[in-house]
């Protein structure tokens, strides 16, 4: 068998056994329960507009307000309504609003006059919306790198410890190994953002929120090509870690740097979305453009040309690091004495088919 037939393989080994894995279908399920919470329960739970009792000659600027209406025939019938509960408020002479035990904003807001505004900055985005969408986007990316990237890293050690790894490498090239393991952590993280991003726009769409989704598609869209290439950077420093030792538990001794290089450019990103100096750097390190570069985009602070550059100087760092992390595995795959520094690793890697 040649190097492709090899990967193809390795991942569809990967991913029949990650599917088959109870903890990664629960995880799906859970990301897919909060997508659709998120987006579909505020506006479930906001309730909808009042319902008013009024005489049909005052009904008019409440129709306009898009208030339900209850056309009675006098004041007093429009109170007995209020007080029976068949509505949550009523307008009477005066004119005058009675409600039972909350004051009815809506209604209250239908009935009064206001000043025109005038907006200086109309297409300004909403606050709540410009701190959850950079949340939002750094989320995704740092729980989905650290999970199917420390999944790798375990399916590596978990073979070096069992000393399977030996049978694999006689009848699979060491490459092929660790491309079929990347290609399939890759495809499983691309399902599962793919399954969560259809879930929130489906969410978003119940909720009316056409304006925002208009926004967000062009940032989801760039988001893609970014979070893919983001991932293979992280994953083969994830690959390198796992290679190095050989027990779960020396794990963490040697992914510190993987751990900073996802949780640096995460709290990045959220604390300093509003400073567009601070985004406009972040938006061009591999480690964080990946977040930082869609997110400028949906503020409307990116050109089309930065888009380009920072694409392509993400996908020279990752094609480094992949190369970087692959001699590392290489060279430490069957060093099975103990931890095996970087050094080492690098120095004396292993000839292997």
């Amino acid at each position: 068998m040649n190097a492709m037939q090899a990967t193809r393989l390795v991942a569809a080994r990967e991913i029949r056994v990650k599917l088959r894995d109870r903890t990664f279908l629960i995880s799906t399920a859970v990301f897919l329960l909060i997508a659709a919470a998120a987006t579909i329960l505020p506006p479930l739970l906001s309730g909808g507009p009042s319902t008013v009792a009024v005489t049909e000659a005052a009904a008019g600027p409440l129709r306009a307000a898009g208030l339900e209406v209850l056309a009675v025939p006098d004041d007093a019938a429009a109170e007995q309504a209020v007080r029976d509960g068949d509505a949550d408020a009523a307008v009477v002479a005066g004119p005058a609003v009675l409600a039972m035990d909350d004051a009815p904003n809506d209604v209250v807001s239908a009935l009064s006059t206001e000043p025109p505004v005038r907006l200086l900055n109309p297409d300004a985005v909403d606050p709540v919306v410009a701190f959850l969408v950079p949340f939002a986007f750094a989320f995704i990316f740092f729980i989905t790198s650290q999970t199917f990237g420390v999944q790798i890293a375990q399916s590596i050690i978990e073979e070096k410890q069992t000393r399977i790894v030996e049978i694999l490498v006689a009848a699979v090239p060491v490459r092929a190994l660790l491309a079929g393991k990347m290609l399939a952590g890759t495809i499983l993280a691309l399902g599962q953002i793919g399954l969560v991003a259809v879930v929130a726009v489906a969410g978003m769409a119940f909720g009316d929120s056409g304006g925002l989704l208009s926004l967000l598609g062009p940032a989801i869209g760039w988001f893609v090509p970014f979070f893919l290439l983001g991932f293979v950077l992280i994953a083969s420093m994830w690959a390198a870690a796992g290679a190095l030792v050989n027990r779960l538990e020396d794990i963490g001794g040697v992914s510190m740097p993987v751990q900073l290089a996802v949780m640096l450019p995460f709290f990045a990103v959220i604390f300093l979305n509003d400073n567009v100096t601070a985004m406009r750097v972040l938006s061009y390190l591999p480690f964080s453009s990946p977040t930082a570069m869609p997110l400028r985009l949906f503020t409307g602070d990116a050109a089309g040309w930065e888009l380009v550059v920072s694409l392509a100087l993400l996908l020279v760092a990752a094609a480094g690091f992949l190369l970087a992390g692959a001699r590392v595995y290489e060279g430490s795959l069957l060093r099975t004495n103990g931890r095996t520094s970087i050094r080492t690793a690098w120095r004396e890697r292993e000839t292997l088919g």
